[in-house]
């Protein structure tokens, strides 16, 4: 049976309830009208009937011409749903008091995305529903192009080949190739909605633009793939023709060739580098070519025109919205306060925050270090818990990559460094949790795998302690290489303000050392705690809006929406109107993509910058209210669990840590044992660490063996 939680709906949330379940309903339909475009988009109807009719009332507009009609049917309904998304998203703030305690009140709430039906294969871990959607975009595919190809093949005919002097299958496979792009121009629809990292469209599907990111990649391996054959099937096209000479062309009132190629070039140099070797082992070279994904999107729009563009215009309007918020935020630096060095090669690096900042568990937070390498932001788990520590915001960082390393041997030297600056991008996370649904949870971790669990303890602790509502039993399966990773666990209390009433918890620890028969301190370092001086210029960490940074970001959306339509309508009127009168054979394609993506670029900086300077003033005279803490170290270090030492917290929360811990040494766990001893009406879990482990214990909980088990994978690893 489900836990029950003290906490009841007041007629506020009720009403707040029904809001969002209007909301909910709009965005379906408008979501389901897009979409029926998408379907109709290659039929006879609607080419030969709907379309013709629809653009003879919006394109004769002296304000948008020809782009009127795809503005109005692809772009606006998305960047509507993006909106309405906010609206939906503060208000679930507001019902639930934090985002915190969203997940208590609708812990009746199962999200489709999150079903236990899993299998192993190429894609990773795949859920039914996941699957089942894949499927359906394949479909959408395949319908685009065999349709679209039924009915260009149609109108090939010996006299229609002849009039171009070409042979009848010399013209089908200039029809095919273009139907290759078209079909690739879908999958760049929806290639940029995953990595938005703040996202407000995404957690409308109880989505997280980390557990997305693998959407991303299948997508961009399917845009790859048929743009890479769109641009070899037009190549034997012209060899055959004899016609190679028209690869330099680039034309003003037609599709641009040349911009065209130089788009396939860039993409193809980004999509070799994301093959998992090279992007392992190295990681720069990875992390720098993605940033090709600008002249492919610009060279893109040259090569198609913007009013085709307009079809993949809401994904990528959304991205930039997102991006250009995450490069103001970057450019500030945080208070960095202290850092735990492990004996494990991590380290727990401790911000200073305000108040106002709120976070569910298993959020993320990407880090930059201009003394490593002003260029590389990474991602790492937020260990701490925005309602324990009001004032602290904590990441667990292992020393597993080349960067990582760099920043493990610069604090294990704290003689030659007394600050370090350091600029973040985040907190994001889940908009809620539902962890009060099962009436167990099951961790199971390996390596650094552990700290996104850390984040979920913290919050149950809280929960219990706060709300004083039940909270499911905990178990958190761990493995580990050596003995120092115990160390590790330590991380699982604050240093501070861990409440004493944690004994009420339900909490059981094993713990798998695979490599030692037996605890082994020879040659490991004590775990030591570094305080950094504090520097004026340097500000707590805080949302970029504030408490109503939802809504502010929906003004953003939709304001700057508002600012290119007009701007590029008067552009339109009084500029490029006079010159063609819509007929689409005058005026420079190249020269008006250049005028409408400048617009938006400067449409959305403005409205973001305006806003951000407007909330900065908010968050200077919140920060002056946090006293920094002096770089005084104190006398008594952190405990450790590897070497007891003497601990700062209280006893209390510690000694019940210690006894809900069992190590075993030189073995490995028997998930299927383990995972099955476990009973309960819900038994949620979770599984984080190596590809391996995680695929192992998904196919024990979709085995069907025990349908009482809900599988979550947590995955960093893209």
């Amino acid at each position: 049976m489900a836990q029950e939680t003290v906490m009841k709906r007041s007629p506020s949330h009720e009403k707040f309830h029904r809001v969002q379940f209007a909301i909910r309903i709009l965005v379906l339909v408008l979501f389901l009208g897009w979409i029926f475009i998408w379907i109709m988009a290659p039929t006879d109807i609607y080419r030969q009937r709907w379309l013709p009719r629809f653009r003879a009332k919006i394109n004769n507009t002296t304000y948008f011409g020809s782009s009127g009609a795809n503005l109005l049917m692809y772009t606006f309904p998305i960047l509507l749903i993006a909106t309405l998304g906010c609206v939906y998203l503060h208000i679930g703030k507001r019902a639930n008091g934090s985002n915190t305690e969203s997940g208590n009140s609708k812990k009746d709430e199962v999200t489709i995305w999150k079903r236990s039906v899993l299998r192993k294969g190429p894609l990773g871990i795949v859920s039914v529903t996941e699957f089942a959607f894949l499927l359906m975009f394949i479909a959408l595919l395949v319908w685009s192009f065999a349709l679209g190809l039924r009915n260009s093949f149609a109108n090939i005919t010996p006299a229609s080949a002849a009039q171009d002097s070409q042979k009848i299958w010399e013209e089908k496979l200039d029809s095919a190739a273009l139907r290759f792009g078209m079909v690739g121009s879908i999958c760049l629809v929806f290639m940029f909605f995953p990595v938005a990292r703040g996202s407000c469209v995404l957690p409308l599907l109880g989505l997280t633009s980390e557990s997305s990111i693998k959407y991303h990649i299948w997508l961009g391996h399917i845009a790859m793939v048929l743009f890479t054959t769109h641009g070899f099937c037009y190549i034997i096209h012209w060899a055959v023709m004899h016609q190679l000479s028209s690869m330099l062309e680039w034309k003003k009132n037609d599709i641009s060739i040349v911009a065209g190629e130089i788009s396939l070039l860039a993409g193809l140099l980004l999509w070799i580098v994301t093959i998992p070797r090279i992007r392992r082992k190295v990681f720069e070279l990875f992390f720098y070519a993605h940033y090709l994904y600008i002249p492919f999107i610009v060279f893109f729009v040259f090569h198609v025109g913007m009013s085709y563009a307009y079809i993949m215009l809401p994904g990528f309007y959304l991205f930039m919205v997102d991006r250009y918020l995450r490069f103001l935020q970057s450019r500030r630096h945080v208070r960095l306060v202290s850092a735990r060095v492990l004996p494990c090669e991590a380290v727990e690096l401790n911000f200073s925050k305000s108040h106002g900042l709120t976070y569910n568990p298993t959020s993320v937070m990407f880090i930059n270090v201009p003394s490593i390498s002003k260029l590389q932001w990474h991602p790492f788990t937020i260990s701490s818990n925005s309602n324990l520590e009001l004032d602290k915001l904590s990441v667990v960082i292992k020393g597993e990559g080349t960067w990582t390393k760099k920043l493990y041997q610069l604090l294990s030297t704290p003689s030659t460094i007394d600050r370090l600056s350091v600029s973040v991008e985040g907190p994001y996370g889940p908009a809620s949790t539902n962890y009060l649904r099962h009436d167990t949870l099951v961790m199971v971790s390996g390596g650094s795998g552990i700290t996104p669990f850390i984040s979920i303890i913290r919050e149950l602790i809280y929960l219990n302690t706060a709300f004083k509502c039940k909270t499911p039993k905990v178990v958190l399966i761990c493995a580990f290489k050596n003995s120092s990773s115990l160390s590790m666990l330590d991380l699982i209390l604050p240093i501070s303000g861990t409440p004493s009433e944690i004994s009420n918890m339900e909490l059981q620890i094993e713990a798998y050392i695979t490599r030692d028969k037996e605890f082994k301190a020879d040659g490991v370092i004590q775990p030591q705690t570094i305080w950094f001086k504090p520097n004026p210029s340097d500000e707590p960490v805080h949302a970029i809006f504030g408490p109503n940074s939802w809504l502010w970001l929906g003004a953003i959306i939709s304001s700057s929406f508002v600012i290119f339509l007009i701007l590029i309508g008067l552009i339109t009127r009084y500029y490029i109107f006079p010159i063609d009168h819509n007929s689409n054979q005058i005026f420079s394609y190249p020269l008006k993509a250049f005028l409408n993506m400048l617009v938006i670029c400067v449409s959305i900086a403005t409205v973001s910058s305006a806003v951000v300077l407007w909330n900065k003033k908010h968050n200077a005279k919140e920060a002056k209210q946090i006293q920094n803490v002096e770089g005084s170290t104190p006398t008594v270090s952190p405990n450790s669990m590897v070497y007891n030492a003497d601990r700062e917290l209280e006893s209390l929360p510690y000694q019940s840590l210690v006894h809900a811990t069992t190590v075993h040494y030189g073995v490995r766990p028997d998930l299927r044992r383990l995972l099955f001893e476990y009973r309960g009406s819900s038994v949620g879990v979770f599984a984080s660490g190596p590809n391996i482990m995680r695929h192992e214990v998904a196919a024990i909980c979709s085995s069907g063996l025990a349908e009482n088990m809900h599988f979550e994978s947590i995955s960093f690893s893209w």
